[in-house]
């Protein structure tokens, strides 16, 4: 398993990228519009997702800002496969709060699990 990245919900996606980019020295990676589900995701970081953990920016297209409260998104973890890697930690005494399949406005298989003090953390199948 490796930490793949660290998502945080912006109110303006491109004054967030200026700041990772130009303050703190990182590189947008990607940057994908999903318009059914109405939000953008920017990757950013300091090198290439195969081999460094990046910070995921998402901007959903009706919110303009958060509470500090609900602004960290969650954490994501690479598996070999999702369906599996739930099942083992729901085995193990985790508690699954979104089960595997496809994500919203996507079809990239996901599944959420919730750590003790609430934190999510998103599992995600290695790409091939």
């Amino acid at each position: 398993m490796k930490l793949l990245h660290t998502m945080l919900r912006v109110g303006d996606l491109q004054r967030s990228i200026q700041f990772y980019t130009e303050v703190l020295g990182m590189k947008l990676l990607r940057q994908k519009d999903y318009p059914e589900g109405k939000f953008t995701n920017a990757f950013i970081g300091y090198g290439d997702e195969s081999s460094a953990s990046a910070i995921e920016l998402t901007h959903n297209w009706d919110t303009h800002s958060y509470d500090l409260g609900n602004g960290f998104g969650h954490i994501a973890i690479e598996v070999d496969d999702v369906y599996t890697a739930a099942d083992k930690i729901r085995a193990a005494g985790g508690t699954i709060i979104r089960e595997a399949g496809p994500m919203n406005a996507g079809t990239t298989i996901v599944a959420f699990v919730e750590d003790p003090d609430g934190y999510q953390i998103e599992l995600l199948a290695a790409k091939s």
